[in-house]
């Protein structure tokens, strides 16, 4: 009978806690845009530009999956997976709720990073929840997931058109101007999800959430 039991615990699979396992220090990073080469460097794909500049600052690749391209970086023992949906822009819910599931987190272990015509370029506004405002993107995950509780990061890209022609801006190119002012950005929105993955939401917004030096009107 010893002998038994001594087999059985030996059979028996460890299971060995660590900080990956853990679903709180996991978090799925949804940056948003439009799939294809000629919506690359438009204003709608703010999202995608953050989560290539972390990819390619941490050397990793993306490799495409359902509903969307993932890459895994890590920091301070959290786990990023980023997510660049492949389903557009006014489908982004789809692939969002289907990563949540698959990877097992709460929604508040979710950031949303996507581009709004509401602020000015440059400026950053991180939330912990909120209304879509009038964005096609977050509107479709609100309706996916049943819930505004979920961060996002909303980065300025201003509204200088006419009116009728908001759809033509959004997927215009940034300026030559704005285009080297962007790697800056993308860093800031690094930065601030590393925050709030590891000093709090609220510290966070803190630190992410001062207004550009450059336009001084507008929120």
């Amino acid at each position: 009978m010893k002998m038994l039991r001594v087999l059985k615990a030996l059979l028996k699979p460890k299971i060995v806690e660590t900080p990956e396992d853990s679903s709180g220090m996991n978090f799925l990073v949804a940056g948003l845009g439009n799939i294809g080469a000629e919506y690359a460097s438009t204003r709608h794909n703010s999202g995608f530009m953050v989560l290539d500049a972390w990819a390619q600052a941490s050397n990793v690749s993306f490799m495409t999956e359902r509903y969307g391209d993932i890459a895994t970086v890590s920091y301070k023992g959290r786990k990023f997976y980023l997510l660049k949906p492949s389903t557009y822009m006014n489908l982004s819910g789809k692939a969002v709720r289907y990563w949540l599931g698959k990877l097992g987190l709460p929604l508040e272990n979710l950031i949303v990073v996507c581009d709004d015509i509401n602020l000015p370029f440059g400026t950053v506004r991180l939330r912990k929840s909120g209304s879509d405002g009038g964005h096609n993107g977050l509107k479709d995950i609100q309706l996916c997931l049943g819930s505004t509780s979920w961060a996002r990061i909303r980065i300025g890209v201003g509204n200088s058109f006419t009116p009728g022609s908001q759809i033509e801006y959004v997927i215009g190119d940034f300026s030559e101007e704005e285009k080297k002012a962007m790697p800056a950005i993308c860093d800031k929105v690094i930065d601030g999800i590393k925050n709030f993955a590891t000093i709090g939401p609220d510290r966070a917004m803190n630190i992410l959430n001062t207004r550009s030096e450059t336009h001084k009107t507008g929120d």
